[in-house]
């Protein structure tokens, strides 16, 4: 185990300057951005959202919405056990319900496409689940999760900065 034999505050390294505010620059997709967003999140349950956009965004190294996400699932009352574990779900699965973990596998699965396809027991393990409605618009959420990242990633928006609805 290491120690930490300073004194005083630890010295952190200095954030990054974001590269663009492509949200200023581009606000009109922004505002169509935040109108998908709206319209994905129809009928998905609040708490698998939030799972759903922090695994996408760990996956995508999305520091900005990690930090947003896991923010306010906190204040939505989402337990630091759960968020920790999200980045070994798959090895933690007893952490959540049957139908969170075939929404995280497909979350992998949409996210990564490095077989150009998300495999059919993924797939079809989502649809056991979930009526085509509730799929359907659980694809929406982690499509819409992955444009946002995309932003994120590529404008290298700070994270640690964002405060949830309601917070002091």
């Amino acid at each position: 185990m290491t120690t930490n034999t300073n004194s005083g505050t630890p010295e952190y390294v200095h954030e990054h300057t974001p590269r663009l505010d492509w949200a200023r620059h581009a606000p009109d997709v922004y505002k169509a951005m935040v109108r998908l967003d709206a319209a994905a999140r129809q009928g998905v349950d609040p708490v698998t959202y939030e799972l759903v956009k922090i695994r996408a965004s760990q996956i995508n190294h999305c520091a900005f919405c990690v930090d947003m996400h896991s923010k306010d699932a906190l204040a939505a009352g989402e337990s630091v056990e759960r968020i920790v574990q999200l980045a070994a779900w798959d090895e933690s699965k007893h952490f959540y319900t049957e139908k969170e973990v075939a929404a995280l596998a497909l979350t992998e699965a949409i996210t990564v496409l490095t077989d150009g396809f998300v495999p059919d027991d993924v797939y079809e393990e989502a649809a056991r689940l979930y009526d085509e409605k509730e799929l359907t618009q659980l694809i929406a959420a982690i499509t819409t999760i992955n444009a946002w990242n995309r932003f994120g990633v590529t404008a290298r928006m700070v994270a640690g900065h964002y405060k949830p609805v309601g917070a002091k």
